[in-house]
């Protein structure tokens, strides 16, 4: 139809709508934010640290500027023969140098996959000195570690966003263990503390947690926040023997994580190949899909993330402070300091006690009573500094001052549609639509037929229920749709029809037009009715065209088609 021709040439501007788009040069906020953090830690913090021996009592590092600048990091842990190799593959789609994949327990080392230009592997103790990544922290672990460690460069539209983790497999047994050469349960803490996501995978066929495993998954304790459990290979049973897998699999991981929260857990078969049972298929394409969203999601949240990282380190710091100072002074001057330092290791449970009550700290903020009084044992509290108050004002106005102000770049609900295009640098990462990780989806995995929508191109004509022939202007209508202020993703009716009135058409015109672009009768115009109005709008403005009885059914939003109908 004539219509249909004319929403397949509207290009999303006209005489109808002027662009909301920002003509000024936005910097990026991710930037801004990172820098301030550098400033904030090198300034206050890290004297402190040095001072009271962060280091030493907490086995973290000193924090270097290419550890704030790191993109964010995916670390996988698991049981070996989970799917940890596979699952990393099928999110590259293409295999990568070092890749190692067999039932058998194959990947014997710790490897970080990087974006590069060209394929190749990078030794762990080349990795750990290398200026631009932020590893030289497990230097500490030795070269019997660094030995098996490495990277593995490539060419990846996923790693340019995103870093991926690999670990060796998890195996039981105290053999095993002691032939590792190295502390894994306190490598997988250093890699836990710096991470931005932690996938636990598990078989669905093995559900048994290893000494090891329940060990690796104790020194995650304090980033549960970052964990998320996948059960694989689930095609491979069928529906009454998933419930009964998943429900066991809580029920264990219920017994070993200490958290009163229930753990996220997908569902699924992580790798290439077609599912083997689609007695579930549509579960889990609906669990890969949450899955994904929450790698894509990821470079987005990875100034929150930092913000956060540092909060933490600075209330355990502070309190370390307290500890530290408070040990030194109660050391006598002269005679009998060994006898007092003894005593005082021995009653470390009352001294937390009387510094929690004294300061009003957080039982939260204190380090672990067995591991901090063994760390105590080595040292001399002679030589311990004291309490500095000034430091420890610094650390307060970071906490209250300096780093709520750096909250205020982040975007927030009360900003003003300016303001937030402002700080969110490119509009396109505010449309619900885009991604910053391109991940894999396949119809044809869960035995459906080829997903068009895969298509970057979208739908062609003859898919009458998803073709839309206003979609390439949605797309370029959302910033002027934004700027306009929707409340919820939907524009007030008093904005819409200010929207509507410039455009100079008479009352009884625009009428008209709002009862076939308000689809739903709500009274408001999401994004997609707002895109259907300008449409209407620019073609009786621009070509003079008649406004339809109604809607042509390549004009409706694929959305609205159902209530259409109905």
């Amino acid at each position: 139809s004539d219509w249909a021709q004319e929403a397949n040439n509207y290009a999303g501007g006209g005489a109808a709508v002027e662009s909301g788009r920002s003509s000024g040069d936005n910097a990026d906020r991710s930037s801004r934010v990172q820098a301030r953090l550098k400033q904030i830690y090198r300034k206050a913090v890290l004297p402190v640290e040095k001072r009271f021996r962060y280091d030493y009592f907490y086995e973290s590092p000193f924090l270097s500027d290419v550890e704030f600048d790191s993109k964010p990091q995916v670390m996988l842990v698991g049981q070996y023969s989970v799917g940890k190799t596979s699952f990393i593959r099928y999110l590259l789609g293409r295999d990568f140098p070092g890749q190692r994949i067999g039932p058998e327990p194959t990947t014997d080392r710790f490897t970080v996959l990087l974006n590069g230009p060209e394929e190749r592997t990078i030794p762990g103790n080349a990795l750990s000195v290398h200026p631009d990544l932020p590893f030289r922290g497990l230097e500490r672990f030795g070269v019997s570690f660094l030995s098996r460690f490495e990277g593995s460069q490539l060419p990846s539209s996923v790693l340019k966003s995103i870093c991926l983790i690999d670990t060796p497999g998890i195996l039981s047994g105290e053999k095993q263990r002691t032939n590792r050469g190295y502390d894994f349960t306190k490598v997988v803490s250093w890699f836990a503390e710096r991470a931005d996501l932690i996938i636990l995978l598990f078989d669905a066929h093995k559900l048994d947690i290893s000494d090891e495993l329940k060990g690796a998954i104790d020194a995650l304790k304090g980033h549960e926040d970052k964990i998320r459990c996948i059960l694989n290979k689930a095609d491979q049973i069928d529906r009454q023997q998933l419930m009964r897998v998943y429900g066991a699999l809580l029920w264990s991981l219920g017994k070993t994580m200490t958290s009163p929260e229930v753990a996220r857990v997908y569902v699924g078969s992580f790798w290439e190949e077609n599912l083997q049972n689609l007695d579930n298929a549509d579960l889990f394409e609906m669990e890969e899909k949450d899955l994904m969203k929450d790698l894509a999601i990821l470079p987005r949240q990875s100034a929150v993330r930092k913000i956060n990282e540092l909060v933490k380190r600075i209330r355990k710091v502070k309190t370390l402070s307290y500890i530290i100072g408070y040990l030194k002074n109660q050391m006598p001057a002269l005679m009998g300091k060994e006898k007092k330092q003894q005593k005082l290791i021995n009653d470390l449970p009352n001294v937390f006690r009387t510094i929690m009550k004294k300061y009003n700290l957080s039982p939260g903020d204190f380090p672990d009573i067995q591991q901090f009084s063994e760390k105590l044992k080595d040292t001399k509290f002679a030589e311990f500094h004291m309490l500095k108050e000034e430091q420890i004002s610094l650390l307060d106005k970071c906490l209250t001052v300096d780093i709520p102000k750096l909250m205020e770049e982040l975007p927030s609900e009360k900003d003003t549609p300016e303001i937030l295009r402002k700080k969110m640098g490119d509009m396109n990462v505010s449309n619900p639509d885009a991604t910053n990780v391109p991940v894999p989806m396949r119809a044809d995995k869960f035995g459906k037929k080829a997903d068009e929508g895969a298509n970057p191109f979208g739908f062609s004509e003859e898919n009458e229920d998803n073709y839309w022939a206003l979609q390439d202007s949605a797309d370029r209508l959302f910033d002027s749709f934004q700027a306009l202020g929707p409340e919820g993703g939907f524009l007030p009716p008093n904005v819409a029809k200010d929207v509507l009135l410039k455009t100079g058409l008479g009352k009884e015109q625009l009428r008209q037009i709002w009862n076939l672009s308000d689809i739903d009768r709500d009274g408001y115009l999401d994004h997609h009715e707002y895109v259907v109005a300008m449409f209407l709008c620019d073609a009786v403005i621009q070509k003079k065209k008649p406004i339809p009885a109604e809607l042509p059914s390549s004009v409706v939003p694929p959305s609205k088609k159902a209530l259409l109908n109905s």
